[in-house]
């Protein structure tokens, strides 16, 4: 299955059980593989056939610093629902959002979660 990549955008949001990360806020990076049949679109070099990039970049930005979250299992899958749920030509999507300064000590790279999800099907 052909994909489109993003690859780690960078954004400022309010996630977290803590109280200074509702506060004080943190860095998040957001990685999305879109899973959709391209062929189309490079045969044609159609937009249309394909997905806008910087669209996918303002929905996330959009969710990471929108509505502050306790986890960040949470803003992944509201970043796949709507990702899926606006783009139907997409069949799934693999979502990944990394905390790169969580407040807890310990020597890492960072924490983070990754999920996949499917476009759910319809009997037509």
């Amino acid at each position: 299955m052909d994909k489109i990549i993003l690859e780690n955008m960078e954004f400022y949001g309010y996630h977290g059980v803590y109280e200074e990360e509702n506060k004080l806020g943190q860095r998040y990076r957001v990685s999305a593989e879109l899973y959709m049949d391209l062929q189309v679109a490079g045969e044609t070099d159609d937009l249309n056939k394909s997905v806008n990039y910087a669209e996918i970049y303002t929905l996330c930005k959009a969710i990471v610093e929108g509505k502050p979250y306790n986890l960040i299992e949470a803003v992944a899958e509201k970043i796949s629902a709507e990702i899926l749920g606006t783009y139907s030509i997409i069949h799934s999507c693999k979502i990944k959002v990394v905390k790169p300064d969580p407040p807890i000590p310990g020597h890492y790279d960072f924490v983070a979660v990754e999920i996949i999800r499917e476009q759910e099907q319809h009997d037509e």
